[in-house]
């Protein structure tokens, strides 16, 4: 564009030399025509509003290059669509202490500009929140929490959240119970019971003292664990039998610290030596086999031939010779409620 202004003010530069040059041809005009000062006034005039409108026009051309290439665009940026409303997939909620859960989120309409969140709790002693609106249960009672749109905190929902005591430490006879009835808090986390260790490698010790091989594949667990592993379970196998072999969340054995899974974890285990071995003699160092044989309908689990729990020497001993399995031997039931 610069040499374009440069070609044409030469050009009227070099048409305005030429009518002063071309003085005889000016001579011959009546004295009313143009006068030599005013070819030279007018072209002077005249060059520079030229000039003037190429600037102009440069200008505005270069603002307006200058605004695609910083917005791609010369149009306004389009306007912020306000969140109107918000629902979730709950408004109510009980939890027992230690518990979470999180409602999910959904903000109309769609498509507006900014869907972030801002969570809140009404009592921080019976419920928290974090930013992405996981409700954790801390202490018996109730409280709102709620979710506030960012953009438009006039726009927000409500969960009611109640609060109850999660389940307790059962101890029968001096026996902790884990079971399909009685659960464990799922903040309980003992890690392995140090005496029931310490009978086990007695046990494997004696059990090697004859060739036999002895070893726990698989001892204490977390509540999360138990979570996971049942869960894989659930998806592999179905709910119903899932629950005859696994237990849920809160009511394994393992949880307790006090129960072991020796070696291989299969019906063929009681076919080994090790395993007859086990069956005749785990009580005289304080282990019972947790689930005999045709025991399910009691005990709730099917048969488990390596699956053994620790009691004490007297109280296996008591249950061993029985002839009961422990639900029988306490009178005690291994039901879930639903």
């Amino acid at each position: 564009m610069k040499k374009y202004i440069t070609v044409l003010l030469a050009l009227f530069i070099f048409a305005g030399c030429e009518k002063i040059i071309d003085e005889p041809a000016l001579a011959t005009l009546p004295p009313e025509s143009i006068t030599q000062a005013e070819v030279l006034t007018q072209t002077e005039n005249t060059v520079p509003e030229i000039i003037t409108e190429l600037t102009d026009e440069t200008t505005e051309n270069s603002e307006t290059e200058a605004a695609v290439e910083v917005g791609g665009d010369v149009e306004n940026p389009t306007e912020a669509i306000d969140v109107e409303s918000i629902s979730l997939s709950f408004y109510e909620v009980t939890l027992q202490v230690g518990q979470s859960k999180m409602p999910l989120v959904t903000m109309f309409p769609e498509n507006a500009s900014d869907k972030s969140e801002i969570w809140t709790t009404s009592d921080e002693t019976v419920a928290s929140v974090d930013w992405l609106g996981n409700i954790k249960a801390l202490s018996e009672g109730n409280c709102v929490v709620t979710v506030t749109s960012a953009q438009n905190t006039d726009v927000s929902a409500n969960v009611l959240v109640t609060v109850v005591a999660g389940p307790q430490l059962t101890y029968i006879d001096g026996i902790l119970i884990a079971n399909k009835t009685y659960a464990l808090p799922s903040d309980y986390a003992p890690g392995v019971n140090a005496e029931a260790e310490a009978a086990f490698y007695e046990m494997q010790a004696d059990a090697s003292d004859l060739g036999l091989n002895l070893y726990i594949s698989s001892g204490y667990r977390s509540y999360d664990y138990q979570a996971g592993l049942y869960q894989r379970y659930v998806d592999r196998s179905g709910k119903a039998e899932a629950d005859r072999y696994s237990a849920r969340p809160g009511h394994s054995e393992h949880q307790t610290g006090l129960a072991f899974d020796l070696n291989t974890i299969s019906d063929e285990f009681k076919d080994t030596n090790e395993g007859k071995w086990v069956a005749e003699n785990c009580h005289k160092y304080g282990f019972i086999i947790r689930y005999p044989e045709d025991k399910e309908s009691v005990t709730g689990y099917m048969y488990e031939p390596w699956h053994i729990r620790y009691l004490g020497v007297d109280t296996a001993t008591a249950v061993y010779e029985s002839g009961l399995c422990l639900e029988e031997y306490l009178g005690i039931t291994s039901e879930y409620d639903e």
